[in-house]
């Protein structure tokens, strides 16, 4: 007959491994800069006034 015990210490070690790698998998990836999204709002804003100001002035 096998025996039923599962070992805690083999089920904890899997997790801090688990846990221990998704830290350094986060902290690996490079932050993004909102700088991008920055720039398109405000080439956004100045080709809306743009075209306001063109249809206004006709």
């Amino acid at each position: 007959m096998s025996d039923q015990h599962i070992d805690p210490a083999g089920n904890t070690q899997a997790f801090r491994a688990f846990a221990n790698a998704r830290e350094q998998e986060v902290a690996a990836k490079p932050k993004k800069s909102p700088i991008v999204p920055i720039v398109i709002a405000v080439v956004a804003v100045i080709v809306i006034v743009g075209v306001a100001a063109f249809l206004l002035l006709q």
